[in-house]
């Protein structure tokens, strides 16, 4: 099983690489709906690791992507315009680990004092969490309060996207179908039995949290690099909603259903441009009937935590 998930990820790794140095030749729209897509799916994997494997609702996702996006393009905007051209991949590569960094910081501040709740409970304090962030960065004069910040040079490509989107899932994978991962599946099965096992079930949802804000984090930084605006109005609690959407659709806890949701859900507000104003109540009627006729998710193809 490692072995195919470390050939999935050199096949992911270099095919990214390789037509994003083809992309020139392509319809720059086309061409960023991919990247939206790569980044989405980064989101939707690692919020499938804490809703998905260890049972948890979080509805904060949205506010990590901000503490990324917002931490990696200001040291963009402060320092990036000094380096040379040369140093340009490795400095933006340094400035998304960095805001993931700070965005996994922000998800243990969240979830050593939250995840002993759980359920509604815990629903209703990560989306406490999530709107205390960006009201953060709204208020924020270094980071551009309301108007948030403008001119991001646009760094992310697809290659770095897709790349990054297939390292999420390859690290993912490997925790959940690791040894210790199988703690997370334990949590989510029954937490006082995983606890009567010697399993410690606060540990693994604040690891699993904090995993998955680094991810969230990374995301950020692409989105921030991809749009060259970033708003606090742009990490909502909609874009929350939206995250958790693409887990529900693509069935909690199955890593090939929710790459497939979330692909189909960055795709379909395009085809719908013509009704954008709709779209979240199509969302919304879209989970309503996911709940009535297929609860356990369209796309539940495959064992729980398959790459």
């Amino acid at each position: 099983m490692r072995g195919r998930e470390k050939l999935f990820l050199l096949i992911g790794i270099i095919a990214a690489i390789g037509i994003s140095y083809a992309a020139p030749a392509f319809n720059r729209y086309y061409l960023g709906i991919a990247i939206d897509v790569g980044i989405n799916i980064i989101l939707a994997v690692s919020l499938n690791l804490i809703n998905g494997h260890t049972g948890q609702f979080s509805l904060g996702h949205a506010g990590f992507m901000a503490v990324g996006g917002y931490i990696s393009a200001k040291l963009t905007l402060v320092y990036g315009a000094t380096l040379p051209a040369a140093a340009q991949p490795f400095f933006f590569a340094g400035v998304l680990l960095l805001g993931g960094l700070v965005a996994a910081l922000a998800g243990l501040a969240v979830g050593v004092p939250s995840l002993r709740l759980k359920g509604d409970y815990l629903a209703i304090v990560t989306l406490g969490f999530g709107e205390i962030i960006r009201v953060i960065f709204q208020t924020s004069d270094t980071f551009g309060a309301a108007t948030g910040l403008t001119g991001i040079p646009k760094l992310t490509t697809f290659g770095w996207a897709w790349a990054l989107a297939a390292i999420t899932v390859y690290v993912v994978a490997c925790l959940v179908n690791s040894t210790y991962g199988r703690g997370f599946i334990a949590v989510h099965d029954d937490e006082i039995a995983a606890g009567a096992m010697g399993i410690n079930p606060v540990r693994y949802k604040v690891t699993a949290f904090v995993i998955g804000a680094f991810f969230a984090g990374i995301a950020g930084g692409l989105y921030a690099h991809h749009k060259a605006v970033i708003s606090p109005g742009g990490f909502d609690f909609l874009k929350s909603i939206e995250i958790v959407v693409m887990v529900i659709l693509g069935g909690m806890g199955r890593t090939v259903g929710v790459i497939l949701a979330a692909i189909i859900l960055t795709i379909l507000p395009e085809l719908l441009r013509g009704v954008a104003e709709y779209r979240m109540i199509i969302y919304s009627l879209l989970i309503i009937g996911l709940m009535l006729t297929r609860p356990q998710g369209l796309f539940t193809f495959g064992k729980k935590g398959a790459a």
